[in-house]
């Protein structure tokens, strides 16, 4: 079982692109699954052998350790996509996760940040609070640091917000898939799926100022990432949850009460240019959803906002 979780995990990465976050994510929800089927001082049983009765005992265990419905939902899924792998290796006949409903979730409409909020957010970081701590004060070097890392995560907050991209994509960009010129990038998207997206003045008014500090950036390192759009202070390629962590930094100096992370600036990209009138059809295009099911879920947020503007405003609401 081992064996065949790992071969897996190798077509997730591969061949279906996934990001770090999802194959650690299905590695752990597998292993826990192999656990299951190993009884104590019993040998794992055979894949052959896994019937839809055994996967709802399996999930029958996961509501008695108390999970939320949502963390069940998506280790059903995953072993879902588990067994389709496993069929078109050989190594399963049917898929009896198919055949076991997923737990009813309730439809959560994320809070997207008004225009007027996101502005107000990115116009901030030109001067944003010290972060530090106590009583003393950053010496020279340190703000000078400082100032260097605030164009470079400028950049990549304006970016974030002017093209929607994932965070595993922005991290992923590499200096030869922008186009400063025409304000296009190519990115790799879920699926190994290539799309190019533009973006606007500010992410380009921040992307000239990040180049020169990339450069010394890469001069501190004698093994600098020359590739990586993005580095860090080492001048090596950032990672995701270095993104993530300087996000809701940001946030925390900016004094603002949001609950902000990568995703959050996706979701405003795609909220407000359905408010002006984008096409759905060309936000899915530019989101790189595969589905226009789940391009549609903005709808629903936009619908959201409308009804509590209307609830606030109207007389008769």
């Amino acid at each position: 079982m081992k064996q065949i979780i790992e071969q897996f995990i190798a077509y997730l990465r591969y061949e279906r692109n996934a990001s770090p976050c999802t194959i650690r994510e299905y590695r752990r929800d597998l292993t826990q699954f192999a656990q299951f089927l190993t009884p104590p001082g019993e040998q794992t049983m055979a894949l052959r052998q896994v019937d839809h009765k055994i996967i709802r005992e399996f999930v029958s265990s996961l509501y008695d350790q108390n999970l939320q419905r949502s963390s069940i939902a998506r280790r059903l899924a995953a072993l879902r996509t588990f067994f389709k792998f496993c069929i078109r290796e050989g190594l399963a006949k049917q898929n009896p996760a198919r055949l076991v409903s997923s737990p009813k979730l309730p439809k959560r409409v994320p809070r997207v940040l008004s225009a007027d909020e996101m502005n107000g957010f990115l116009d901030n970081l030109a001067s944003p609070p010290s972060g530090r701590s106590g009583s003393r004060k950053p010496n020279q070097k340190e703000r000078e640091n400082e100032k260097l890392l605030l164009k470079r995560d400028r950049a990549i907050l304006e970016l974030l917000y002017g093209s929607g991209l994932r965070v595993s994509e922005l991290v992923g960009l590499d200096v030869i898939n922008v186009d400063t010129h025409g304000q296009l990038v190519r990115v790799m998207g879920k699926g190994r799926k290539e799309r190019i997206v533009p973006y606007g003045e500010k992410a380009k008014k921040a992307f000239e100022n990040y180049w020169p500090v990339r450069e010394e950036m890469q001069a501190r390192t004698r093994k600098p990432d020359h590739e990586a759009v993005f580095l860090s202070s080492r001048g090596l390629r950032l990672t995701t949850n270095s993104v993530r962590n300087l996000v809701k930094k940001y946030a925390r100096l900016c004094s603002v009460d949001w609950d902000l992370h990568p995703h959050s600036l996706r979701h405003a990209f795609a909220t407000h240019l359905l408010a002006d009138g984008a096409d759905l059809r060309a936000i899915q295009e530019l989101l790189g959803h595969v589905s226009l099911s789940t391009t549609q879920r903005y709808t629903q947020a936009s619908i959201e906002q409308l009804m509590s503007v209307y609830d606030k405003s109207h007389p008769h609401a």
